[in-house]
């Protein structure tokens, strides 16, 4: 359901989404308290309104203002103090692999810092993966990784949604195959962020045979159980990911 605003108030086609049941209102007001602190409007260190106030800006009842209020504070985004008030977090506070919270930073664009971060995490998650994956994976599992690399061929080009999915296949069925369920619970949760990293890396690329090339040298590694190629193979196109990522920042000017 589309969430129209009139002013700072939930609305629905003009009727004040709070009747429409509890679930909708509180999926609609963390929505919109998330989107309103990631932007800004509820900047980093200020204090937010008080409960009377931000019931009558929303045009939600205390019980469903609470309720958001203990989600927001369980995910570090604000702190509430008796006497002080509710204060918005800093963003090191702040837990990004919240699903909301995930899900309104990308949709808002995040910020240099996310799409960074995210690349980091790689650069030290997936060249570990390709390693015990080239020790690891059953003939299932590898069947999966080719099937990924053959469907980004399949695409033709890097800057449409077919490459973009098949990419992270590729990524994910690689850290699958690496039998560490730690990285296969990191892969799950951040799986909307590597999508939209790989959107953002694949508009910024010039040379798709390059890319092709690159994650054909991961299969191939992998392929043959040579754990030291896989690792290094990884860590190359991973490394090509980051110039791409950086490029792609500079000229979207995100952050």
């Amino acid at each position: 359901m589309a969430i129209a605003r009139s002013g700072w108030k939930l609305t629905d086609g003009g009727n004040e989404i709070a009747s429409r049941g509890k679930r909708s209102v509180r999926e609609a007001l963390l929505s919109t308290m998330v989107e309103r602190i990631v932007t800004g409007e509820f900047s980093e260190g200020s204090t937010l309104p008080n409960e009377a106030e931000l019931t009558d800006l929303f045009g939600v009842s205390r019980t469903s203002l609470r309720e958001a209020m203990q989600y927001l504070s369980a995910i570090g985004m604000i702190r509430s103090r008796t006497r002080a008030g509710t204060t918005v977090l800093p963003r090191e506070n702040w837990s990004y692999l919240d699903p909301l919270l995930l899900d309104v930073m990308l949709s808002v664009g995040g910020d240099e810092s996310f799409y960074t971060s995210l690349i980091d995490a790689r650069q030290l998650l997936e060249p570990a993966a390709a390693e015990h994956a080239a020790r690891n994976a059953t003939a299932k599992q590898l069947s999966r990784i080719a099937q990924a690399f053959e469907d980004m061929v399949d695409a033709n080009a890097r800057d449409n949604e077919e490459w973009s999915r098949a990419d992270l296949e590729f990524h994910t069925a690689i850290i699958n195959a690496s039998g560490n369920w730690v990285y296969r619970q990191f892969a799950s949760a951040i799986r909307a962020a590597l999508l939209a990293s790989f959107r953002l890396t694949n508009r910024a690329s010039q040379s798709h045979e390059q890319a092709i090339q690159k994650h054909q040298d991961v299969l191939e590694a992998i392929r043959v159980r040579d754990p030291l190629a896989a690792r290094k193979a990884m860590e190359t196109l991973i490394g090509v990911a980051r110039a791409e990522i950086t490029d792609a920042l500079k000229r979207n000017k995100i952050g």
